[in-house]
């Protein structure tokens, strides 16, 4: 029998350890730095190895030698500088000078300028000393602010469920741990997409000899590069106003609710927030930024529309025919209403009183009804025609949600769940798309079917015509 072999010790290579040792989890940061290195090692003696040849008289040498000198810096400049900015230092740099001149600093630093010429031009060193003062107050409202934002933590409550086109309430939690230091003229803001949020890393590899066969290249690193994102595909913020916090003393939590309103239906993703202030002197605006990674998912309206006030009483008239049309055992007859249908006529009565009668049944189980949602295939309908089918949806389902009606869904993709929000959080994020024939696998059941579809009248199954109401969506019903 032979031994079991015990498995490979996997070997820690100096890079790794390097990594471990400065809390890296990025070992090719460590790489390409490295490499950086060797490579302005080589073009600085490359550089000294042309100062000799010069020197010694040998032109062509020199010339080589100056040449491979430059190409080396060149590529080192060109391939890790800006990789190392963007992997390391970026965020921090963009933080720490994170800093915007108020109209106020335009029209100090204007008259510091001209102090500062005056003082040029007479030579008075009383000006020198009131340029000093002055470009010292900016250099001390910016490091004032910059203390004034430090360690405040930010915190952002959203409701449950919102609704487009509904104003609802937020709240903003502001705290300041630190122990005897307050705060001073705070806010809240959301930040402007900037550059870095409207490209997107795509992954890449470096290689070199770029010409080259995978294969015979001498170097291939991998690395992201940054691809443009259009404006569709950007996510909406959740927040885009301000909160005010005047004074926020040490060791204290203050709280602000915020007004949000959303016109249109969708989800809504804000990684970040940022805190603003202009204190001491209103020179600079500093900003911090806050990760603090919020989602939000909109419900479509839900605000009765025209076409919800033509529907709802032809749809409730049919829905309490079939209701009442499903028992077996004769209730009552009376008078025939508009909205009867014309197979519960009793025609001997009819005869006998000279008015038209309808039987009615009695009702053997509740009101059971089924909004069904037939999703049409991209470029089927208009966008608005889309967007209004959604908003009916929407507000019959909530309508008779809060009837005495036990209600269920149906759609492409959806699980099928009775929970009215998760519907609405359904029809929220659907958009145009193919999917699987809804209409072809409903089978009639007890239920009476509110059906929104976009397919021709014709390609309808016939069972369903008798215990359906359709919203043909882009065409005349």
């Amino acid at each position: 029998m032979s031994a079991a072999k015990s498995p490979p010790v996997a070997r820690t290579t100096g890079v790794q350890r390097l990594s471990r040792l400065l809390h890296v989890d990025i070992p090719e940061v460590w790489v390409r730095f490295l490499l950086a290195i060797v490579g302005l090692v080589l073009a600085f003696a490359a550089a000294l190895f042309s100062t000799v040849s010069r020197e010694s008289g040998n032109l062509w040498a020199t010339l080589i030698l100056a040449s491979a000198a430059l190409l080396l810096a060149v590529i080192v400049g060109l391939t890790t500088v800006p990789y190392l900015a963007r992997r390391v230092a970026a965020a921090r740099i963009r933080d720490a000078f994170d800093y915007d001149v108020t109209r106020v600093g335009i029209v100090y630093v204007v008259a510091v300028l001209v102090i500062g010429i005056a003082a040029l031009n007479t030579g008075n060193n009383l000006l020198y000393i009131v340029v000093a003062a002055m470009l010292a107050a900016i250099l001390v409202s910016g490091i004032v602010s910059a203390v004034d934002l430090s360690r405040l933590e930010l915190d952002l409550h959203l409701p449950e469920h919102v609704f487009a086109g509904r104003t609802v309430l937020g709240r903003i939690v502001m705290r300041n741990p630190r122990s005897w230091l307050p705060s001073f003229s705070v806010s809240v803001v959301s930040l402007k997409k900037d550059k870095a949020e409207k490209w997107q890393w795509m992954p890449a590899t470096f290689a070199f000899p770029p010409w080259g066969a995978p294969g015979k290249q001498w170097l291939r690193l991998p690395d992201r590069k940054l691809r443009r994102v259009s404006e569709a595909d950007a996510t909406r913020n959740i927040f885009e106003g301000s909160a005010y916090f005047p004074y926020l003393p040490a060791a204290t939590e203050l709280k602000a609710d915020l007004e949000l309103c959303f016109d249109r239906r969708g989800r809504y993703r804000q990684e970040s927030f940022g805190l603003a202030t202009r204190f001491p002197f209103a020179f600079l605006t500093k900003t911090r930024r806050i990760p603090l990674p919020r989602e939000i998912v909109v419900y479509p309206r839900v605000e009765p529309a025209d076409e919800f006030f033509e529907i709802l009483p032809l749809i409730t008239g049919e829905f309490e025919t079939f209701v009442r049309g499903r028992g077996y055992d004769l209730y009552r007859i009376r008078e025939s209403m508009p909205e009867d249908s014309a197979r519960h006529v009793d025609w001997k009565a009819t005869a006998k009183s000279g008015s038209l009668k309808v039987r009615e049944f009695s009702r053997e189980d509740e009101r059971k009804l089924r909004i069904v949602f037939d999703n049409p295939g991209t470029g089927a309908v208009a966008e608005g025609a889309y967007e209004d089918a959604l908003t009916l949806a929407a507000s019959l389902s909530w309508h008779f949600a809060g009837e005495n009606t036990e209600i269920s869904f149906v759609g492409q993709g959806y699980e099928g769940s009775p929970d009215i929000y998760r519907f609405l959080a359904y029809l929220a994020v659907l958009e145009p798309g193919p999917g699987p024939p809804v209409l072809d696998q409903l089978q009639p059941s007890d239920d009476y079917n509110i059906i929104l579809t976009a397919r021709p009248h014709g390609s309808i199954p016939t069972a369903l015509w008798a215990c359906s109401y359709f919203v043909f969506i882009g065409q005349e019903s």
